[in-house]
């Protein structure tokens, strides 16, 4: 599985990477900007979980174990995973990115693009020479495939069954296919592959934050068949997980009514923003009902008027003419990014 140095990409592992979420960063940059800012430069749910009740004993003691089985147990539940012997639960996914890089020997690494930079970066960190490819074949004689099912930032979906046999084959050269799930809460049911890892190659990353919109408690799960699970959880060593995550993650995994209520609300959202984003001479080219990609061969001029006017959309330095919106949290969010987006398609 191993390829010569001209078929990887250059990668500096240690270069840092602009993403969505610094509003520090829009301060710096448009600092006459009316506050606060709005934030649409995210995918994380902006109608968060609601916080439950913690007693002050929970930030005071170090996570147990009974705490620790509860959350896997949710998680196997919510996920569709085998059982909590298949969860591996972390402070975000973040984390397990290079941690899951790490379970195969330094060799080629194989990404799906153009998707989340991170995955790139992560597998550079574990040794892993990088090659983006634009199909899911590609993958197939990789040491460490990577697929973002849906990816972001477009949304793309990949067949349940293309997914399987791309495992399976990966399986006859001892490779590992990584599906980063982070945005399947509100993907379409029974896609998951979470059912699919007791084959032992497949692992499957699951983020909390996002779909709960609660980003800042840090809980993320590795999905995988025991023995990986395991190493997974060697490497991330004890008390992975803090004691006030391991119970507002319990809780809310176990909250179906709330998740289905959510999803129907996100679906009615991303279709305004869809009409305010072609009102406003846009085409739609993918997403979720997390955050919704557009086009426009002007994106770089709207990204400063929005800017200016205190609204962060998510640019991409290597796709000139897109943005990326996730949804704005209150009524008066989505007046002023209507009034903004108004305002630029009038003034041509």
């Amino acid at each position: 599985m191993s390829a010569s140095a001209t078929d990887m990409i250059p990668f500096d592992a240690d270069a840092p990477l602009l993403h969505g979420g610094d509003l520090g960063a829009a301060q710096r940059q448009f600092p006459d900007a009316p506050q606060p800012f709005i934030d649409l430069s995210t995918g994380i749910n902006p109608h968060p979980y609601p916080m439950p009740r913690l007693p002050p004993k929970l930030f005071a003691r170090l996570p147990d174990s009974d705490a620790l089985a509860r959350l896997g147990a949710a998680a196997a539940k919510a996920y569709g995973a085998p059982s909590p012997a298949h969860v591996v639960a972390a402070p975000g996914t973040q984390i397990l990115l290079t941690v899951v890089a790490g379970l195969v020997p330094p060799d080629r690494a194989a990404i799906l693009a153009p998707t989340y930079s991170e995955h790139a970066r992560a597998a550079a960190l574990a040794g892993h020479g990088i090659t983006e490819v634009g199909e899911l074949g590609a993958l197939a004689d990789a040491a460490l495939a990577i697929v973002c099912n849906p990816n972001n930032p477009d949304g793309r979906l990949h067949a349940k069954g293309d997914l399987i046999a791309l495992a399976k084959e990966l399986r006859r050269r001892a490779g590992v296919l990584v599906i980063d799930e982070a945005f399947m809460d509100v993907g379409p049911v029974g896609l998951t592959l979470a059912g699919e890892v007791p084959c032992g190659n497949i692992v499957v990353l699951r983020s909390f934050g996002k779909f709960f919109g609660l980003a800042g408690l840090r809980l993320g799960f590795a999905l995988a068949a025991p023995p990986l699970a395991a190493r997974l959880a060697a490497r991330l060593g004890p008390w992975a997980v803090s004691t006030p995550a391991l119970a507002v993650g319990a809780k809310a995994l176990a909250d179906r009514a709330w998740t289905e209520k959510t999803r129907r609300r996100l679906t009615n959202e991303a279709r305004r923003m869809d009409a305010i984003l072609t009102d406003a001479g846009l085409e739609i080219v993918g997403g979720t009902t997390l955050f919704r990609l557009a086009r426009i061969r002007a994106a770089l001029a709207l990204f400063r008027h929005l800017g200016r006017a205190g609204i962060v959309a998510r640019a991409f330095p290597d796709h000139a003419k897109w943005l990326r919106f996730g949804l704005p949290a209150r009524e008066q969010d989505w007046r002023r990014f209507q009034i903004a987006m108004a305002a630029f398609r009038d003034n041509g």
